[in-house]
């Protein structure tokens, strides 16, 4: 491991000298002057931000942005080399990220390609509550069932609970993945590129299923990662732009989703719509 690089799985760690911690009070992610590098490569350069309980955020940015490094670390499956990471009121390098992980929800294309393609859906999901990816021996009660049930039935796909994970498409996968990150009763939710690979159809569906969810007041914060701001859902009401590890904007939605910003975040002049919470962008 090179200087200055993070771990890829750390427990706990001494995250440095004392300091007086600041107020989290409603906050789910607090980061301060968080920088990530891998050698020489920065992935991410002093990020400063913070996500509040009732708040869905949109993570928008080109390939390379440090999109996915900025979603690990709310995952808590990284360390910053420099800056601080407060998740869910506890601070990275002071806490047990065993403990912390299993209160996050998260749904990424890595974890659905683990998925052994034999695996009944309903078990996909269930076995969350074990962090496992399906069923084993453990034992899971009717309340446990009767959860995933419904989830997958939020989520469209409860006529597949019983078919196998391989037979599915890739929509039906996704929604059952998220199905799977909201089965542990998350405090917060993470959705890396959910809709990456799906057709016209299945994305505007998926759009529509979590646009219902980030509009259920119950639901958890939520953080969404995306190249594309036509797969921003109505109901999400913050954006975070990244451009080369750095923050372009950040803040309400429609403040940060102008022709100025995006051009910026994405290195081209760009023509911008907005329309029922529904968003468009091509080339001027």
């Amino acid at each position: 491991m090179s200087a200055g690089e993070p771990m890829s799985r750390p427990d706990v760690i001494d995250g440095g000298s004392a300091d007086q911690s600041p107020d989290l009070t409603d906050l789910v992610i607090r980061m301060d002057g968080v920088s990530v590098r891998r050698g020489p490569t920065t992935l991410l350069r002093e990020v400063s931000w913070s996500v509040e309980e009732d708040e869905r955020w949109v993570v928008l940015g080109p390939n390379g942005a440090g999109k996915t490094t900025l979603l690990r670390l709310a995952a808590a499956e990284l360390h910053p080399s420099e800056g601080t990471v407060y998740l869910l009121g506890e601070r990275l390098g002071r806490v047990d990220v065993f403990d912390l992980r299993p209160r996050i929800g998260f749904c990424s294309y890595a974890l659905g390609a683990r998925v052994p393609g034999d695996e009944v859906v309903r078990d996909v999901v269930v076995s969350a509550g074990y962090a496992r990816l399906g069923r084993w021996r453990e034992a899971y009660d009717q309340l446990d069932l009767d959860r995933a049930d419904s989830l997958l039935q939020a989520l469209g796909v409860f006529s597949l609970a019983g078919r196998r994970y391989g037979t599915l498409s890739e929509g039906e996968r996704k929604r059952t993945l998220i199905a799977r990150a909201l089965m542990a009763d998350p405090e917060l939710l993470l959705l890396d590129e959910p809709a990456a690979g799906l057709d016209l159809g299945g994305r505007e569906d998926l759009v529509t299923r979590l646009s219902a969810l980030a509009l259920d007041a119950e639901a958890p914060a939520s953080i969404l990662v995306t190249h594309h701001v036509e797969e921003i859902p109505p109901g999400y009401t913050h954006g975070l732009l990244l451009r080369e590890g750095g923050v372009v904007a950040q803040g309400l939605l429609p403040e940060v989703m102008t022709e100025e910003n995006l051009s910026a975040t994405f290195g081209m002049p760009l023509l911008v719509q907005a329309d029922g919470g529904r968003y468009a962008a091509r080339r001027r």
